[in-house]
């Protein structure tokens, strides 16, 4: 296994990222589109989750592919940009033929970041217009760390961040991730420089400090944040050919690379999840132990996009919290 091109999502052949930002707002939106659509499937795990039309995800439903996948800022406003999405997408005549309209399917999901500073003022909604921005501005090539739907993330101590990483497998499979997060645990051991993520690094992509020297099994952790104003939303993407089911599969095992970056994860009061993204491009050698490997890759994936996603995060005028580079890089 080794690190893909750019080390981003977009290392999956036909998956491209857009970014938007309100700086005023302080918050944003990242959209993942591909040339065409994809299988798409969905794991929450966290207790307070918000999204939306992830119910069309189960691979009971009839929808069995998306358009795209929105992740975003402002809590339940932020939903809207799924909207946004939406209507870019109409515009570029994708989405199911329905008597002559054009109906694309946008799941999304939200995080808090409603009390992070920034203005939230506004008359008009901004998110719908956000959403469709960032859709506008999709490339294979996309800022991380304070962008996009990581723009207003926090976590337990440190600035939070947009991430992404990839690997490509033997194989010759790619797997990649994207992650938002603004989690009530923490990435980092304490405030020490080590992440959580260490064992998964490859290579100095968020700083090859190590694994921390001491590990605080004794510790009772308390939430670090306001209840109810955190979560992590991610998701993995591969070019192998996944069913559905299949697809959920590697979304619940990429949850594992979640817990493993930070800590706590899945608390009552994030709502973590992870969608799934099979562009099938690529047919599986073996039907029977390729899911397993692009579980397990998922999950290390999913753990060393978190890290970057706090690792690249900038400092700005008016920030709550410290970035992870202003005290260690």
């Amino acid at each position: 296994m080794r690190v893909g091109a750019r080390n981003l999502i977009t290392d999956v052949p036909g998956l491209r990222v857009g970014n938007a930002e309100d700086t005023r707002v302080r918050s944003g939106v990242s959209v993942l589109v591909g040339e065409r659509a994809f299988t798409a499937a969905v794991s929450v795990m966290g207790g307070a989750p918000g999204t939306r039309e992830t119910d069309l995800l189960a691979p009971d439903k009839v929808v069995q592919e998306v358009e795209a996948i929105c992740l975003s800022g402002g809590s339940v406003y932020g939903l809207d940009a799924c909207g946004g999405v939406v209507d870019g997408l109409r515009r570029m005549g994708r989405g199911y033929a329905v008597h002559g309209l054009h109906v694309p399917v946008v799941p999304g999901a939200i995080i808090f970041d409603l009390i992070n500073g920034g203005a939230k003022d506004w008359d008009i909604n901004p998110y719908p217009a956000l959403g469709r921005r960032a859709l506008e501005q999709a490339a294979e090539v996309f800022d991380l760390g304070t962008a996009g739907a990581g723009y207003g993330a926090t976590t337990a101590n440190w600035k939070g961040g947009l991430g992404s990483a990839s690997a490509v497998l033997d194989s010759g499979a790619t797997v990649g991730a994207l992650v938002a997060v603004n989690a009530l645990g923490s990435v980092t051991v304490g405030d020490g420089p080590e992440f959580w993520a260490a064992p998964w690094e490859l290579g100095d992509e968020f700083g090859a400090r190590g694994v921390a020297r001491t590990y605080p099994a004794t510790h009772e952790p308390r939430p670090g944040k306001v209840l109810r104003e955190a979560t992590t939303i991610a998701i993995v993407a591969t070019d192998a050919r996944l069913t559905q089911a299949q697809a959920q599969r590697m979304a619940t095992a990429a949850q594992d690379g979640m817990a493993r970056a930070i800590v706590p994860s899945h608390t009552p009061f994030d709502g973590d999840l992870v969608f799934a993204v099979s562009t099938g491009t690529r047919p599986m050698a073996n039907p029977d132990t390729d899911p397993f490997t692009l579980g397990h890759v998922a999950a290390t994936v999913l753990a060393r996009a978190i890290a970057r996603g706090v690792f690249a995060a900038r400092t700005l005028p008016g920030d709550r919290q410290p970035t992870w580079a202003s005290q260690h890089g």
